[in-house]
């Protein structure tokens, strides 16, 4: 989509472009001997008016394509399925206000045959179209690029925010006194179960190291994290939680936005199962949806606040200010809910700064949603699209 000054600065330039034509067309005329000006003004603004219409109609129709543009053959076929529809129109309508300014003028506009008028000027017109269409794709593509830098700029903050975030979710001393204390006490009962627990901490602390400075990394990455920060917690809370993985292997290639799946299980331990003397049942999805990546986070204990709800679903710039996050936080921390999207540690940074992130790296075609489940528990929806 472009932006309003690029947009002002096209019709300038459309406008200029056929303001040249007519002072051409009438220095031409004039250059014959002729003086009726109004003749060769109305040749060039009625082929003008017609293929500024025309030029609209088809932007309002193609427009949804411009996602195609990193693929310039798909975009230049959709553009070229408005060709029959220039062929079959331009004539009509420009010869047409010819024929009746003439009219009104107590003249008579004479041409071609109509066979020959429609073959000259769709030769015309099907240069016209050919050439508008590459400047039209160099003009989106240009504004695309720069809208990708803008992102990638913004989204290299909200990575290195992200960053600080990670030191203090994952590497925060309670996380690992926690983990720590757990695998001493089992060196004691099960050296084998402790011996897996120092590796899976290890595991946690070296996929953090190695995402530093990443945008993106593979779904695979992503869950081999997840994993091995589930099982740290599942022995924490051996006889309180279970997990169960739903996760399509076909998609493990797929590209998601670095620590988006961790932070959400951290929060239905935080809110939900340190809370809960019943067992929780917690379901890790990764599933396809069209040409989308579709991962959800699921409990059967939480319940979700409003507020909560609202932060998660606002557009970007509403409601995701960190004082709105913060209120959602403060409402699970009064056991007012217990969401797996909701605030992490820092007033809800880390689902704001994963909302942001999504919206620099893909826009409106990925987002996070929760909704409550019944009779009890919270799912974390976070689509993205997927080219796997």
């Amino acid at each position: 989509m472009l932006s309003r000054r690029a947009k002002l600065a096209a019709g300038a330039v459309w406008v200029l472009f056929w303001l040249l034509l007519i002072t051409t067309e009438v220095q031409d005329y004039l250059r014959r001997g002729h003086h009726q000006v109004w003749q060769p003004v109305l040749w060039s603004a009625s082929s003008g008016i017609t293929a500024t219409l025309l030029t609209l109609a088809q932007r309002h129709f193609t427009r949804r394509h411009d996602h195609l543009l990193a693929t310039p053959l798909r975009w230049f076929g959709r553009q070229f399925l408005w060709l029959p529809v220039y062929w079959a129109s331009f004539v009509p309508l420009t010869f047409g206000m010819r024929h009746a300014v003439y009219a009104l003028a107590g003249d008579t506009y004479h041409h071609e045959a109509w066979v020959e008028t429609f073959l000259y000027e769709n030769v015309k017109i099907s240069v016209f179209f050919g050439t508008a269409a590459v400047v039209l794709f160099g003009i989106l593509s240009y504004h695309a690029l720069l809208q990708e830098q803008l992102r990638a700029e913004r989204a290299k903050g909200a990575l290195r925010q992200a960053q600080l975030l990670r030191l203090t979710q994952q590497m925060q001393p309670h996380f690992l006194f926690n983990a720590l204390n757990t695998i001493s006490s089992l060196m004691h009962e099960d050296v084998g179960r402790a011996d897996t627990m120092l590796i899976q901490l290890a595991d946690v602390l070296r996929a953090t190291l190695e995402l530093n400075g990443r945008h993106e990394a593979p779904l695979a990455t992503e869950l081999r994290l997840l994993r091995a920060y589930a099982g740290l917690m599942r022995e924490r809370f051996s006889d309180r939680v279970s997990i169960d993985w739903h996760i399509d292997e076909t998609l493990l290639a797929c590209p998601v936005p670095v620590m988006s799946l961790q932070p959400l299980l951290e929060n239905i331990f935080k809110h939900t199962v340190e809370r809960r003397r019943q067992p929780v049942r917690i379901s890790i999805a990764a599933s396809r949806e069209g040409g989308q990546l579709v991962l959800r986070m699921d409990d059967d204990g939480g319940t979700l606040a409003p507020n909560a709800a609202a932060a998660a679903l606002a557009p970007a710039g509403a409601a995701t200010t960190p004082s709105a996050l913060a209120d959602a936080a403060a409402a699970q921390a009064s056991g007012a809910a217990s969401s797996p999207a909701g605030a992490a540690d820092g007033g809800g940074i880390g689902l704001a700064n994963l909302r942001e992130r999504l919206l620099e790296l893909h826009g409106e075609r990925a987002g996070l949603t929760l909704s409550a489940l019944a009779p009890a528990g919270v799912r974390a929806e976070l689509r993205l699209p997927c080219a796997c």
